[in-house]
């Protein structure tokens, strides 16, 4: 009894199915760099850190509240991981 012949793969179609889900997964975004959601992520936290820092040196001793802070690096960090 013959042993089944196993079947031919086509390299060249395989290599352009490679070709087109990385060019798939390259999403672009309003950031200068090439990211994927964790380094948004990090980007975003480090931001807000900074963001809530000037907040309290600056504007909460004119009588800004930090909750308003607050809000504003929650929408800032969710654009910034959607978007990014």
């Amino acid at each position: 009894m013959a042993e089944p012949l196993e079947p031919v793969i086509d390299l060249e179609a395989v290599d352009e199915e490679a070709q087109e889900v990385a060019a798939r997964a390259a999403r672009r975004g309003f950031l200068p760099i090439q990211t994927n959601w964790f380094d948004r992520l990090f980007i975003a936290i480090y931001i807000a850190v900074a963001l809530i820092l000037l907040w309290m040196r600056f504007l909460e001793p004119a009588g800004v509240s930090i909750y308003l802070c607050y809000v504003l690096v929650l929408v800032l960090g969710a654009v910034i991981i959607r978007k990014g």
